[in-house]
C-alpha cells in the first residue's frame, strides 16, 4: 500500500473538456466521469440544480502527492472562472505498484 491523492471535482458539464485538459497538463492522465450529478451544496439547493440548462459532472482522479501542486495550478483558475468545486484528500492505494501517476 502507498499514499496517493484523490481529486474530486464537481462542475458544469460544459467545462468538462477544459477540466480534463487541465488534469492532463498536470500529468494526471486517468480519470472517471459521472454525468448528470445533482445535489445540495453551499451555494444553493437541489432545486437550483434541477433548473440549470446544463448538467453537472463528477470527476474523480488519483495521482502521486508531488503532482498536486500542478493540479491545483491548472484547475483552480477554471473553477474560479466557471464555477464548481474540487476536493483533494489522502487515500491509500493497495495495488503493488510503487509509483502511481494516475488512475
Amino acid at each position: 500500500m502507498h499514499l496517493v491523492k484523490k481529486i474530486e471535482i464537481i462542475a458544469n458539464s460544459f467545462e468538462l473538456s477544459r477540466i480534463l485538459d487541465g488534469l492532463d497538463h498536470a500529468g494526471v492522465h486517468g480519470h472517471a466521469v459521472i454525468r448528470n450529478v445533482a445535489g445540495k451544496g453551499l451555494r444553493g439547493g437541489a432545486e437550483d440544480l434541477d433548473m440549470t440548462m446544463l448538467d453537472n459532472v463528477y470527476i474523480i482522479a488519483f495521482c502521486a502527492p508531488e503532482q498536486i501542486k500542478p493540479v491545483v495550478e491548472n484547475i483552480r483558475p477554471l473553477l474560479n472562472k466557471f464555477g464548481g468545486t474540487c476536493y483533494i484528500s489522502d487515500v491509500m492505494e493497495i495495488r503493488s505498484v510503487k509509483c502511481v501517476a494516475s488512475l
